[in-house]
């Protein structure tokens, strides 16, 4: 891509992807490469890596971006974070009462509702208060708190949408585009939710159906959960639970968005990092340019070869979200540390709250819920108890463990 071509784009992260493989090319200059340097919309490792290699010179790191939350939510965030993990080192400790005190005052400070969801699936455990569940079960949230909430008194789970779409595509819009996304995002900021729902209509399609569906949940305020299950002409060529592992990953990952593009410029509907992407063109020895990632149905292909590796040495889909996430190594040193997944009081939730790394803590939580509902709306009836009473047993769960 040349330098006008990136320079006509608007800001965007993904001009910055764009920016960075202008960087990394050969052919560009020092001269152009200072120039282009200050079009970038948000400065990464990646690009600084590249410009400095492309000029001799150290760019400086970027500045934190300042955060535009009212000071007020950012203290009850941090006010209700800091409860909640000291409430779980009070049940460690036995001292349950204490905890429910603790509890109690993230629940009250917790603004998004999964948030919400998990101190009062906590608040239950430390009490057994049904109460509490009653509150969890009208959520309208589908997380792993609700689902066990279901599961205790034989409920229902939460509404979910799967809509089928007749019209098969949008003429003259391109999926694979990643700047035609960003353009997209663009137009969303500072509208309003019947804005964004009628920008949503115009993407109702089968090939759009990511950006229609995350445009209608954000048009919702995310009370709505939309769960799409699309390119059945090559999924279903899949067992239904590789099917269902691989729309919960792509699901959380990006919303089946096929031209995301992430801050540190993971691509594709799956997010995979530059680097494996040409780890899996080598063993699979193809060449693959990286753009060709924004096509879903290679990202399909390489998420299939990556979990073939992945389910050799894990078999529970939370600790192949841990791995898809976080690293098969950080993995295995995770599950392998004997505090952690083993027979015990609060098991295996504390285990699943206690581990460090908050990113994929959260995201192995998320992509286990969206495994359960996918595998049910694939014909296999699935409940997420029985998964998780597994996770004690290592046997039925990694190869690692012993």
């Amino acid at each position: 891509m040349s330098y006008a071509q990136i320079h006509a784009m608007p800001k965007s992260i993904e001009k910055d992807y764009y920016i960075w493989r202008f960087l990394s090319q050969e052919s560009t200059s020092a001269v152009e490469a200072r120039s282009m340097i200050k079009e970038v919309f948000r400065l990464n490792k990646k690009l600084r890596i590249a410009y400095k290699k492309r000029t001799g010179v150290d760019i400086s790191k970027p500045k934190k971006s300042r955060d535009i939350t009212p000071d007020s939510i950012w203290k009850k965030r941090s006010l209700a974070h800091k409860h909640f993990k000291e409430g779980l080192l009070l049940l460690k400790q036995n001292k349950r009462g204490l905890a429910v005190q603790y509890f109690e005052v993230a629940r009250r400070n917790y603004i998004q509702r999964h948030e919400k969801d998990k101190t009062l699936f906590w608040l239950y455990l430390a009490t057994k208060n049904l109460k509490y569940l009653t509150k969890l079960r009208k959520s309208y949230h589908p997380n792993i708190y609700t689902l066990i909430a279901a599961d205790t008194v034989r409920g229902r789970y939460p509404k979910t949408i799967t809509q089928q779409i007749r019209r098969r595509r949008i003429l003259g819009f391109d999926i694979k585009d990643p700047i035609a996304w960003a353009k997209i995002k663009a137009k969303t900021k500072g509208s309003s939710s019947r804005e964004i729902g009628y920008l949503a209509n115009q993407y109702a399609s089968q090939e759009t159906i990511g950006i229609y569906t995350f445009l209608k949940a954000k048009a919702s305020g995310y009370k709505k959960s939309y769960f799409p299950m699309p390119y059945r002409d090559v999924m279903h060529k899949l067992s239904p639970r590789r099917q269902a592992l691989i729309y919960a990953l792509a699901r959380q990952e990006s919303r089946f968005i096929p031209a995301s593009v992430s801050r540190s410029f993971a691509l594709g509907m799956m997010q995979f990092m530059p680097f494996l992407i040409h780890d899996i063109a080598k063993h699979k020895k193809e060449k693959i340019d990286l753009d060709d990632i924004f096509d879903p149905y290679k990202a399909i292909e390489y998420a299939n070869y990556h979990l073939n590796y992945l389910t050799k040495y894990l078999y529970h889909p939370l600790f192949i979200a841990y791995a898809y996430n976080g690293g098969i190594g950080f993995t295995k040193r995770h599950i392998t540390n004997p505090k952690y997944f083993r027979k015990g009081p609060y098991e295996p939730y504390m285990s699943m709250e206690s581990m460090e790394n908050e990113e994929t803590r959260e995201y192995g939580k998320k992509v286990l819920a969206n495994y359960v509902i996918y595998l049910n709306k694939l014909g296999v009836r699935t409940r997420i108890f029985p998964l998780l009473k597994t996770l004690a047993t290592p046997y039925k769960t990694d190869k690692f463990r012993k």
